[in-house]
């Protein structure tokens, strides 16, 4: 039998699942960690359990679970946040393709249903192979602080 490593997992899976929201807890505990990007309205972190190399997560500062819960202000501001993302991302890591998009509630998929943001996920063709389907793991080909060293010069717009 043929075992596939993926320690990584053990983080999420030990990690505390209370105690506030990850997204205004993580980046004030550890502002620089994996935080792209800072604005009034918003910012851009990599995932820490990406689908993909590059996996970014565009977040409203504001604890909301729905686009309509934000001001048409904030709403812009962060669209403006992530077409600058989109741009950034292919400037630096040149992807075939994309995926952009929220889960809005538990039963869509959010891991956060608290918080409200946007993925954007890099895709290439031939990044999503058999791996995840047989082994139930990622292949993920760079660690997240290279990964965020690499793109942090693509966010300083």
């Amino acid at each position: 039998m043929n075992r596939i490593w993926a320690p990584w997992r053990m983080e999420y899976i030990l990690a505390p699942k209370e105690g506030g929201c990850i997204f205004c807890f993580e980046p004030a505990q550890d502002p620089e960690r994996w935080v792209l990007r800072r604005e009034p309205e918003g910012m851009v972190l990599l995932n820490k359990y990406p689908y993909t190399g590059g996996h970014v997560m565009v977040v409203p500062r504001a604890h909301v679970s729905r686009p309509h819960e934000l001001s048409a202000a904030q709403f812009s501001a962060l669209n403006a946040l992530l077409h600058r993302s989109i741009q950034a991302l292919e400037e630096r890591l040149r992807p075939d393709g994309m995926n952009v998009g929220m889960n809005l509630g538990r039963v869509a998929g959010a891991g956060v249903a608290d918080h409200l943001h946007w993925h954007v996920v890099p895709r290439w063709n031939g990044d999503n192979n058999f791996m995840p389907v047989l082994g139930d793991v990622r292949v993920m080909n760079e660690y997240l602080d290279r990964t965020c060293e690499h793109l942090k010069p693509a966010f300083a717009w």
